[in-house]
């Protein structure tokens, strides 16, 4: 969860993996520089979801616009303001959850520490990969 960027963002290789053909997307944007710090990036293009919290009992679903990216990430996807505008969620990153209402009570999404931690080293290799590859490149 990004609660600073203005987009929903999917990355290409979770699109493969949900087996979703890139004619599937619609073109359109410009390029924005909220991804990567300084750095324009540009999207392959968009693609709208539906994106369901929650479980059997009590869940919300609504179809959000994500960007689709063409480079390396330890995320699926990362959901930014329009979600959580969306879903009329409450982000906590202190305790890592997300709370929003549904018909039947609140719907709580909760991570661990440890793979938050784990997914920002991870990130944070890539990121350094990145620099150095357009430092040398």
């Amino acid at each position: 969860m990004d609660g600073g960027t203005i987009l929903n963002i999917l990355y290409a290789n979770t699109l493969n993996r949900m087996g979703i053909s890139r004619k599937d997307l619609y073109t359109g944007g410009a390029p924005f520089y909220v991804v990567i710090s300084g750095a324009q990036a540009t999207s392959l293009g968009s693609i709208w979801l539906l994106v369901t919290f929650g479980d059997l009992t009590n869940f919300r679903k609504e179809v959000l616009d994500f960007k689709v990216v063409d480079f390396a990430s330890p995320y699926h996807a990362l959901l930014g303001q329009p979600c959580y505008a969306r879903f009329m969620a409450i982000r906590h990153y202190g305790c890592l959850k997300l709370k929003m209402s549904s018909p039947r009570g609140v719907i709580m999404v909760a991570s661990s520490m440890a793979e938050a931690y784990r997914s920002e080293l991870e990130g944070t290799t890539l990121a350094v990969a990145d620099i150095t590859a357009a430092d040398f490149g």
